[in-house]
C-alpha cells in the first residue's frame, strides 16, 4: 500500500452523535442570529436615527453634507434643502445628503 496515504477507518456503528442530523441547521441558524445582531440591526437603527434627524431639520440649523460641506440651512423642502455655505452663497442639495447636525455656533469659528 502507499505509505503516504493513510488508511481510512469507518466509525463504529452506534448511536448518532448529539445533534448529528441537526448540527448543520443549528449552525446556520446561529450564523443568521449573529449576523442579525452584529450587522443588520445596528444598520437599521442608524438609518432610523438619520431619518429622524432629517425630519427635525429646520432653517438655521448648521449641517455637514456627505461631501464635507459645512453650511447653515436656509430652506427645507421635501426632497431638497438649501444651505448657505458663505455670505450670499447658497447651494441646493438633496435632503438625504445631509449627514449630521453641528452644534450652534460652529460656523462662527469657520
Amino acid at each position: 500500500m502507499n505509505g503516504l496515504i493513510p488508511e481510512a477507518y469507518a466509525q463504529a456503528a452506534g448511536a448518532p452523535a448529539a445533534g448529528g442530523q441537526f448540527a448543520p441547521l443549528l449552525m446556520m441558524v446561529l450564523f443568521i442570529v449573529i449576523f442579525y445582531f452584529l450587522l443588520i440591526r445596528p444598520q437599521q437603527k442608524k438609518a432610523k436615527e438619520h431619518q429622524a434627524m432629517l425630519g427635525r431639520l429646520a432653517a438655521g440649523d448648521e449641517v455637514v453634507t456627505a461631501g464635507g460641506i459645512l453650511g447653515r440651512v436656509v430652506e427645507v423642502g421635501d426632497n431638497f434643502t438649501t444651505i448657505e455655505i458663505a455670505d450670499g452663497v447658497r447651494i441646493k442639495i438633496q435632503k438625504h445628503q445631509i449627514t449630521s447636525l453641528m452644534p450652534k455656533g460652529t460656523l462662527k469659528g469657520a
